[in-house]
């Protein structure tokens, strides 16, 4: 009996004990560990939504190495172990295959940056502001009001063209005026229209010339440069404009009409 207890008792004992330190330490230490990284995280430019999953990732990651080491002290066969919990953590991602595709995609945009919330962005076929990058999808707000929920899996493997990510914008128009007008005049109108507006810059100069005979007018490409905030309030003031001031000055704006010849 006495031998059973040296050989069996006592040596389990000693391991619970040990592994019970050990698993307090390892605890201690995680935190300590989880707190540097969180200050790190805080004073990185990593988006705000980002930052408590990374911490949290991190922490989970040490937890379940400390749990593998305690067990590995109270004597259980860790390989067995490590592979029961690798086959569970492979049916798992297989079943959640689209959401740690969509999370990943979420890191990348957050570390990587094409987009920031504010940002008025085309991509996937949607147009819209983003409100709100979450760790699975992002969502537009759309001119008209509407929400829109993109998957980050997809937004992270698509093109994105931001609207907002640089200060100035180029506002472009076409104007068709009938093959009988005065050139030199309509591009004198069109000059003095788009530099008497207040809101599109001097510097780059604007461009305006003659660029297409098409088959019923004679296009005049315009291109003026504006910042971002005011290109739909310049683009819409300009068209208007150009209507009241062709009118005034009886330049022509041609439209489609056909000409039907009858024979007795």
């Amino acid at each position: 009996m006495e031998n059973i207890l040296n050989s069996m008792v006592i040596p389990f004992v000693k391991n619970v004990a040990l592994a019970i330190v050990v698993l307090l330490v390892g605890l201690a230490v995680i935190r300590r560990i989880g707190g540097m990284v969180g200050k790190q995280v805080e004073k990185s430019k990593m988006d705000d939504t980002l930052k408590p999953f990374m911490m949290s990732l991190v922490e989970g990651i040490l937890k379940v190495l400390l749990v593998i080491s305690v067990i590995g002290i109270l004597g259980v066969e860790t390989s067995s172990f490590v592979a029961v919990l690798a086959a569970a953590g492979f049916a798992v991602g297989l079943a959640f295959q689209g959401s740690l595709s969509n999370f990943a995609g979420g890191v990348l945009l957050l570390i990587v940056r094409p987009i920031k919330v504010g940002d008025y962005i085309e991509a996937n076929g949607f147009s819209g502001t983003v409100e709100a990058i979450h760790i699975l999808n992002t969502t537009l707000k759309t001119p008209d009001n509407k929400v829109i929920y993109i998957p980050n899996g997809q937004l992270s493997n698509t093109s994105i063209t931001n609207y907002s990510i640089k200060d100035t914008r180029r506002v472009d128009w076409t104007f068709g005026v009938g093959y009988e007008q005065d050139g030199d005049k309509v591009k004198s109108v069109l000059t003095d229209i788009v530099n008497s507006h207040p809101l599109v810059l001097k510097d780059p100069e604007s461009f305006i010339r003659m660029s297409n005979h098409g088959d019923s007018a004679v296009d005049f490409t315009v291109r003026a440069w504006v910042n971002a905030a005011d290109y739909w309030t310049v683009y819409f003031d300009i068209i208007e404009t150009v209507k009241k001031r062709f009118d005034q000055e009886e330049i022509s704006i041609p439209y489609p009409q056909m000409d039907i010849h009858m024979e007795k």
